[in-house]
């Protein structure tokens, strides 16, 4: 049996070429919707601030700026801003790792993030995998998420009922202090409460 990290696999280089076509235009807007939302609250912004100025309302850009701006001012602030900037900066590496590994079907499909928010030591990523992915190729493939991602290292967990839902825990600072449940599929037990079950019915 071949493993499932197959990094001497002497056919890769061919099911690539022949069997991952290029993503479509619905798919790339999916993986770039956050930066679409804010590059066009900015372009909306700038517009406004715009007109406002031309029309001698100076006071227009303070108030429009101050809410923007003031957060980076303070430790908190910076701090949100720096840990959901890294958040944006995984989703695109898991999703590159997917797409340059095996981690994807042969309609060049890659598991779909449904979210990713931050924790203690790092990011947590919940994912929706494709028929032919399951958890133990993540879990194969944890020293290329981890790299990509320029962290220390990953966690891999599995929903203890559905294998279709993971959730990877990209470790980059410290220890990671998360409790093994903590924040995924509730105490880790069957029956428990889960934050996906309204996905999964």
């Amino acid at each position: 049996m071949l493993p499932r990290n197959p990094r001497h696999n002497p056919y890769a280089e061919a099911e690539r070429l022949l069997l991952a076509p290029a993503p479509g235009l619905v798919t790339r807007l999916w993986r770039w919707r956050t930066e679409i939302v804010l590059l066009m609250l900015a372009a909306g912004t700038a517009v406004v601030i715009a007109t406002a100025v031309g029309r001698g309302m100076w006071w227009a850009p303070v108030a429009l700026a101050g809410p923007v701006f003031v957060p980076a001012t303070v430790p908190a602030g910076r701090k949100w801003i720096l840990r959901h900037f890294w958040c944006l900066f995984s989703r695109h590496r898991i999703q590159r790792v997917c797409a340059e590994t095996s981690m994807h079907t042969r309609e060049g499909r890659i598991p779909l993030i449904l979210w990713i928010t931050p924790t203690g030591s790092g990011e947590r990523a919940f994912i929706l995998l494709r028929a032919g992915i399951c958890a133990d190729d993540f879990e194969a493939f944890g020293a290329e998420i981890a790299a990509a991602c320029c962290a220390a290292s990953v966690r891999v967990r599995r929903h203890p009922d559905r294998a279709q839902f993971v959730t990877v825990d990209i470790v980059r600072r410290g220890a990671e202090d998360d409790q093994p449940g903590a924040g995924t599929w509730g105490d880790g037990e069957h029956g428990g409460k889960r934050p996906l079950e309204r996905l999964a019915g």
